[in-house]
């Protein structure tokens, strides 16, 4: 599609899992952590894609893929239609200053021996765009941007002169100078605040929009993404059980696993009708996940054999709403919505 920025199909990445000695002797058997294992989605320019799931669902490393931070094992990654994942790094290099990502930790992302004006402006440098006076006067309209003013005032102060907050917005600074895009939002507000996560968030949806970037909002809280999303994928284990507009996901899940998060969500009213969702346990180990379908160890309503056995596909149910479950319009999934 012409408007679609970014296209995933099949994007695999399994890491290699290194034994110790001992084990290598008793077995010569390869082992991986099937952190992504055949992902598909795309993003279409301006829009916000939220990728939403419990810690170790496979999120981050979707996203640091998307911007060949690290080698998928397979699948492709279509930017604007150029495959990111064949591209040898002297042609990926030009490439990224119209990719760029936000870290989760503003106290791990900053180098803490450069100066502000040192952090926002390398990546100007790097891909040698502009004079030293250009690049003082965008590093000076960035930091306006991301509300961080008189600029002078930041400039040359270190980052552990800042707070929390204000170490973030300077990582969104550094994401946003090069005028990206698309841009690669890890968690970026799971470590501030909840009195300025608002603040951050509404700043990011602001440069989205005066930018007109695609954003891929990685995220465990749904509540977040439905302030932030224009559509959402749920992924558990390495793959997405549900995709499609947010409206749909949050107030029609159809998968057992969206549902059960939409039911974590706190809500401030006591008397407000909660769902019964409730799963129970950790998620699996990713290096021999559960045979068919993935969530069937935790499914309140996983039928055997069918569930353990075969795996689902993502279906399209209408309206660009997709699931992974084969109890979709099935008697028992039909109670379970009920609840």
């Amino acid at each position: 599609m012409a408007d679609t920025v970014m296209s995933v199909t099949k994007l695999v990445k399994w890491f290699p899992v290194r034994l110790g000695f001992l084990s290598t002797l008793f077995t010569r058997k390869q082992l991986f952590v099937r952190a992504v294992d055949d992902v598909t989605f795309d993003i279409k320019k301006g829009e916000i894609f939220g990728l939403a799931g419990e810690s170790g669902s496979g999120k981050t490393t979707t996203g640091r893929l998307l911007i060949r931070l690290i080698e998928p094992t397979s699948g492709s990654i279509l930017f604007k239609g150029q495959d990111l994942s064949t591209l040898p790094e002297s042609q990926l290099k030009p490439l990224r200053r119209k990719m760029q990502i936000i870290f989760q930790d503003p106290y791990e992302s900053l180098n803490p021996r450069m100066t502000i004006y040192d952090i926002i402006s390398e990546p100007l440098k790097v891909q040698g765009i502009g004079s030293e006076e250009e690049t003082r006067e965008r590093v000076s309209k960035i930091l306006e941007d991301v509300e961080l003013v008189p600029p002078e005032e930041f400039t040359f102060r270190f980052p552990h002169e800042l707070s929390g907050g204000q170490r973030q917005r300077i990582g969104v600074a550094r994401a946003f100078v090069l005028e990206p895009e698309f841009v690669v939002a890890d968690e970026p507000v799971s470590m501030l605040d909840v009195s300025i996560r608002a603040e951050i968030l509404n700043l990011m949806t602001a440069l989205v929009q005066k930018y007109d970037a695609s954003f891929l909002y990685i995220t465990h809280d749904l509540a977040l993404a439905r302030h932030m999303c224009d559509r959402i994928a749920v992924m558990y284990l390495g793959k997405i059980m549900e995709k499609g507009p947010t409206d749909k996901i949050v107030k029609e899940p159809y998968h057992p696993y969206s549902r059960a998060l939409i039911a974590a969500v706190p809500v401030p009213d006591p008397t407000t009708k909660r769902s019964e969702v409730v799963i129970k346990g950790e998620i699996p180990s990713p290096i021999n996940p559960p045979s068919g379908c993935r969530f069937h160890t935790r499914c309140p309503i996983a039928e055997f054999p069918l569930c353990k056995e075969k795996e689902p596909t993502l279906s399209d149910y209408g309206d660009g709403h997709f699931a992974a479950c084969h109890l979709v319009g099935k008697p028992n999934w039909e109670k379970y919505i009920a609840l």
